[in-house]
């Protein structure tokens, strides 16, 4: 495990070589399936990768495809496992945002607060009106994650007529009772809090991945919904982070080949 530096200096950028996303997919491969290895699928050529740095090396990364208005959701990685039809006719372009992780030891509070405010200057950059993605639960037996399910059905669920519909063979309705609030929400992964903290909401169902045993929901976050005053934070937040590479948050895609 890499050791834990207290108010360790943290940097971000995006992927610009082979190596870099060689770098991403690498922890990917830890984070998601527990042992070294490459994470790596189709998408990965049509996506930046956002990279998060501390002293110890590559402390987070993730991924996000930009999606103009047309675009066809149902190619996307989100699209494989949710019916993104109701999406459609969103008029703005949308970011969808995948493959979130951390390494083990990093400080993972620490890791999303610069990742939103890097995502909040490609959403300013694009004129992004809906952010878009899965949010995934460690462990893919729904019964250790009922209450915090039974949770997001019943306060976290978006506008019936935007939830996706089900692609997924494996899926799993959002209801149940609630009988202890507090340890519901202590069920809920740090990313899905973040997203919820700030005004994003979720479909109905959740998807069983057996692949990589884990439990993930559909989670939207619109952009006008997120409050004001995160809003302000998240941008100023944006002008104060520390680029990895000179050319800091600019929108080159990731460079492929040797």
């Amino acid at each position: 495990m890499r050791p834990t530096v207290p108010h360790a200096p943290l940097q971000v950028g995006l992927a610009r070589s082979p190596a870099d996303l060689a770098a991403c997919q690498s922890l990917r491969h830890v984070a998601f399936f527990g042992r070294p290895g490459i994470d790596a699928d189709g998408f990965d050529a049509g996506c930046l990768h956002l990279m998060i740095a501390d002293a110890q090396g590559l402390a987070g990364t993730c991924r996000v495809a930009l999606l103009p208005p047309g675009s066809d959701l149902q190619l996307t990685y989100t699209g494989q496992a949710y019916d993104l039809t109701p999406l459609a006719p969103h008029t703005a372009p949308m970011l969808e945002v995948g493959r979130f992780c951390t390494a083990p030891g990093a400080a993972i509070a620490d890791v999303l607060r610069l990742a939103w405010g890097a995502l909040a200057a490609l959403v300013d950059v694009h004129g992004v009106g809906l952010m878009i993605g899965c949010s995934s639960f460690r462990g893919a037996d729904p019964v250790g994650h009922r209450a915090a399910l039974a949770l997001l059905g019943a306060a976290h669920q978006g506008p019936a007529a935007l939830r996706p519909g089900r692609r997924a063979v494996l899926t799993v309705p959002l209801t149940g009772a609630v009988p202890d609030r507090r340890a519901a929400l202590a069920g809920l992964p740090p990313l899905l809090r973040s997203y919820l903290g700030l005004g994003g909401w979720v479909g109905d169902h959740a998807v069983i991945d057996r692949r990589m045993d884990t439990l993930h929901v559909f989670t939207a976050l619109p952009v006008a919904d997120v409050p004001p005053a995160r809003a302000r934070a998240l941008r100023a937040l944006a002008q104060t982070v520390t680029p990895l590479s000179r050319d800091g948050l600019s929108l080159a895609p990731v460079a492929h080949g040797a």
